[in-house]
């Protein structure tokens, strides 16, 4: 198996990055997923955190390399994550449970599989057309799918979401696939704060156009400049599938692997009390990221 992976998560306007994203794989699977802690309700980075957390130990558990039922594991998993939000609010005896939004993308064999619970997106691109999107957990893409069928009112606040993690009903989770991968393909995940300043089309083009190095960069900087000083998180984790070589971008071959072999940068705890403290802390976000990124771009400029 091979990928390419580039990432960014820039705060925007907002007083707190809630945005959480990252990936794990073993020689013949790969988990990509993100999450958005919302806004209104506690310690929305803790609930995007805890999401992936839990995301990612299922996936180290099961993938022995790889899964026997990959749609079962999405949903089994981001349910489980669920259950982890509800468990840390009745342990702090919280007025509210914090809430996030959640997509993650598997891609195993030649074939990817996705889900999601709320309005995280995932894109799938190949070549110049916009192969796949989820639809997002709101009652305005609801608005815009019964609209032939049952008249909605004609505003409804995209913000507002009929499901996701943390939420006192059993969330809803979609999920997708298997649909089989070309080489060059792209999948990208990202936050309600790209999408909802930058256009499908537009988003569909640069990613068609641009190596991921440059496409992601570009995506979450026209979003920042967009939505100006109201902008929300911008987080955006793109991957291209059998990649050609790319020294900005990191170049992950699984192959010479051993089966208990696992890899991940998602955070694997949230710290002694688990309450955030400083690995929280947003500048400790984005240097990480930084971080990553420059030993991805060093790595890749020795293997040339």
């Amino acid at each position: 198996m091979r990928f390419s992976v580039y990432q960014v998560s820039r705060r925007g306007g907002r007083d707190k990055n809630e945005d959480r994203m990252g990936y794990s794989y073993t020689r013949e699977s790969g988990l990509f997923a993100l999450a958005d802690g919302m806004g209104g309700h506690p310690e929305g980075e803790v609930a995007s955190q805890l999401a992936l957390q839990t995301l990612s130990a299922h996936f180290q558990r099961e993938a022995k390399p790889r899964l026997a039922e990959p749609l079962r594991f999405l949903h089994d998993a981001i349910i489980a994550g669920h259950h982890q939000l509800l468990r840390y609010a009745t342990e702090r005896a919280l007025m509210d449970t914090p809430r996030t939004t959640v997509v993650a993308c598997l891609l195993q064999g030649n074939a990817a599989y996705w889900a999601h619970c709320g309005d995280s997106r995932l894109y799938l691109v190949r070549g110049d057309k916009l192969v796949a999107r989820t639809r997002d957990h709101s009652y305005s893409e609801l608005a815009q799918t019964m609209s032939q069928v049952v008249p909605l009112p004609d505003k409804v606040n995209r913000n507002v979401l009929f499901t996701c993690l943390g939420s006192p009903g059993r969330p809803v989770v979609d999920t997708a696939g298997p649909l089989l991968v070309r080489p060059g393909d792209k999948v990208m995940l990202c936050s309600d704060g790209l999408w909802g300043s930058v256009s499908d089309p537009i988003i569909t083009d640069i990613l068609a156009t641009r190596p991921i190095s440059d496409a992601v960069p570009e995506l979450v900087e026209r979003a920042l400049r967009v939505a100006g000083d109201r902008s929300d998180n911008v987080t955006v984790l793109a991957v291209e599938w059998e990649a050609a070589e790319d020294v900005d971008a990191a170049g992950v071959s699984t192959d010479s692997l051993a089966d208990d072999v696992f890899a991940s940068t998602i955070q694997a705890s949230l710290g002694g009390d688990a309450s955030g403290g400083d690995e929280l802390d947003d500048e400790e976000i984005e240097r990480s990221i930084r971080e990553i990124n420059e030993a991805i771009q060093r790595s890749s400029a020795r293997k040339r």
